[in-house]
């Protein structure tokens, strides 16, 4: 059985779009928390938070950890920072371009003089 592709950057950024999974994701981004523990701090109940961190899981930004007998869920670090480096990368892409079309237009108006 072979593992399953990482996510993409749709897949990542779908799931950070909603502001309920963001602010689990802030939560779990700073401590340990089980979907009850989240429900207590969110005005969501228990099973949209486990809906929530399915998604987020499923996009590799949280992962479950076993703490006795209540599963926790903690971020993952290493995702987001591929997803800013994508974005830095489109990013740079954008600007090298925008600088091409600057120095195309500036060419075509000097020679309009």
């Amino acid at each position: 059985m072979s593992a399953s592709p990482a996510p993409g950057v749709v897949e990542v950024c779908g799931a950070l779009a909603d502001d309920t999974r963001w602010q689990v994701l802030q939560l779990v981004g700073t401590e340990a928390l089980s979907a009850s523990e989240l429900a207590e701090r969110l005005p969501v109940s228990r099973q949209a938070i486990a809906r929530h961190l399915g998604v987020l899981a499923a996009a590799g930004l949280v992962e479950p950890e076993r703490a006795g007998k209540q599963l926790r869920y903690r971020a993952i670090g290493a995702r987001l920072s591929l997803l800013a480096q994508q974005r830095d990368a489109i990013g740079r892409g954008w600007d090298a371009r925008l600088e091409h079309l600057k120095a195309i237009a500036e060419a075509e108006a000097g020679t309009a003089r």
